[in-house]
């Protein structure tokens, strides 16, 4: 009999929603027994179960889904990560950075499920989606700058893989990526546009926190109305959204906003 005939079934519990939308863009949903809360934001996800994440987690909830592998990425909680290693089910822990390492964990997580053409497919098809954009600022001959955050207390800058997707649609960061960062070094980096893409909070990020922002008066987006909100799952999801969230980005760059809240 051939050896993976008597490998017992995988049955995935996934804690990240990047997770679940490559997983789900790989149609290994059948092995996809339980989802973090946050999953249905990015993802079709169903009546799948829902188990909290990687930061905080009822392990007995989790358990009681007969998990054989459970798949959690950034952020991590010490504590939960010690209390999973602690259970009799094997653990993945992704810890993607880069635009490379999402392509790495597509890869990763399709040769888990036996499906290493269908990743090689999402990897050439976001690739094709970021060229497309790229494509379409060559003959934009001004380059932005821009300020992206994830946090705004403490105030984090959006990470790495946004820093090269601003890049992508035609800005220039202007702080450090997925950085504490204050006031005042924003107001010296003296962006033309600011993205709020803030974690785990949908569209409902505040634009007038900046537009209103004392120390940032003389900063060219306040003065110019330019503080866009962009859903939180199309940056910060490492994925497949992303897709949309470089398309998002090129818009709140290039595309005038008026001094209102505006979705992306």
């Amino acid at each position: 009999m051939p050896r993976n005939k008597c490998r017992a079934p995988l049955r995935i519990v996934s804690l990240a929603p990047n997770v679940t939308s490559i997983l789900l863009a790989l149609k290994a949903g059948r092995l996809l027994v339980g989802v973090s809360k946050w999953c249905k934001d990015v993802a079709p996800v169903g009546r799948r179960p829902q188990v909290g994440d990687c930061w905080k987690l009822d392990l007995r909830e989790v358990m009681r889904l007969k998990p054989t592998l459970l798949i959690g990425s950034v952020p991590f909680a010490t504590e939960t990560v010690h209390a999973i290693l602690r259970q009799p089910v094997a653990f993945l822990a992704l810890n993607p950075r880069t635009l490379s390492d999402i392509y790495s964990d597509v890869r990763i997580l399709a040769r888990l499920v036996s499906r290493a053409a269908g990743g090689e497919d999402i990897i050439r098809r976001m690739r094709h989606a970021f060229a497309q954009v790229a494509n379409r600022v060559r003959h934009i001959r001004t380059r932005p700058r821009v300020y992206c955050e994830a946090w705004p207390n403490p105030r984090i800058s959006s990470p790495p893989w946004v820093h090269e997707l601003v890049e992508i649609a035609g800005g220039r960061p202007v702080v450090a990526p997925g950085a504490r960062v204050t006031d005042d070094e924003i107001a010296r980096a003296n962006p033309d546009v600011i993205v709020l893409a803030w974690a785990a909070t949908g569209d409902r990020a505040n634009p007038q926190t900046a537009l209103r922002n004392s120390a940032w008066k003389k900063v060219p987006a306040v003065k110019a109305g330019r503080a866009v909100v962009i859903r939180d799952e199309l940056l910060n999801t490492p994925g497949p959204p992303l897709v949309r969230g470089v398309q998002a980005l090129f818009r709140a760059i290039h595309l005038p906003t008026p001094s209102r809240k505006k979705n992306l």
